[in-house]
């Protein structure tokens, strides 16, 4: 089965048709800068330019940054907070006439790498999914259930968002060596091992591929550490699967 996976994010909105059996793209990824300040009206005409450069009829699956319950918007990271209330999935299906899922970004990419990444092999644990880019997204799974919504990139550590503390945001902004920020990342780790207690970790995003760097500096972590495979393919892979599956976030 084929499904048009979208990924919404703060700088790009990125498209592709994704198989979902085998979780690949059949036709290259198209990108398109978000437009600032990334309003609903903005976002879905890029959505629209997406969906009609693949001249696409069929299902499709979103990614959104934020809380996302039944298709409606309950929180909005990184792009205007316009779209807190609106019905994304009914927005989508206005504008192009295509029956449309959405779900956090980081749980869609949490569902591509726990069936097609580095999560595959872990059928009985409790697996944090972690996207580290700008910001930083979670994903839950308790044997491979997914637990959607956890945000725990706006857990507070001293008053200040985790993500602005060991985002990659944050490493570019203050020019952070590798060192510097890997020990920052330790710092919200245990954090987060403190209160959830995962039995393995696994870290996304742009920052997966350069893991040797900082990995060595995640020394205060009992929980198993390994970077995700599928970096910025997630996203599109993870909501394509979940529109293909029928995956309805409560």
């Amino acid at each position: 089965m084929t499904v048009l996976g979208i990924d919404i994010g703060g700088s790009g909105i990125k498209g592709a048709p994704v198989d979902v059996k085998t979780g690949e793209f059949l036709e290259e990824r198209y990108r398109i800068p978000t437009p600032s300040p990334g309003k609903p009206e903005q976002v879905i005409e890029v959505i629209k330019q997406i969906v009609d450069h693949f001249n696409w009829e069929g299902k499709i699956g979103a990614g959104f940054p934020g809380v996302v319950r039944r298709g409606v918007i309950g929180t909005a990271a990184n792009v205007s907070k316009d779209w807190i209330g609106q019905n994304l999935a009914k927005l989508i299906k206005d504008a192009t006439g295509n029956k449309t899922t959405i779900l956090n970004d980081a749980d869609a990419a949490g569902l591509a790498e726990m069936r097609f990444g580095s999560g595959k092999k872990y059928e009985d644990e409790f697996v944090l999914f972690l996207t580290i880019g700008t910001g930083i997204g979670s994903a839950l799974f308790v044997k491979r259930e997914l637990w959607p919504n956890s945000e725990l990139g706006h857990l507070k550590i001293r008053g200040k968002d985790v993500e602005r503390i060991a985002g990659d945001g944050v490493r570019t902004e203050k020019n952070l060596s590798w060192k510097k920020w890997g020990k920052r990342l330790d710092k919200v780790l245990q954090t987060y091992e403190f209160l959830l207690n995962p039995d393995v970790i696994i870290l996304g995003g742009g920052v997966s591929k350069k893991f040797e760097n900082y990995g060595k500096y995640l020394k205060n972590i009992d929980a198993e550490v390994i970077p995700a495979v599928l970096r910025n393919q997630a996203g599109i892979v993870g909501a394509a699967m979940a529109a293909a599956e029928s995956i309805i976030i409560d």
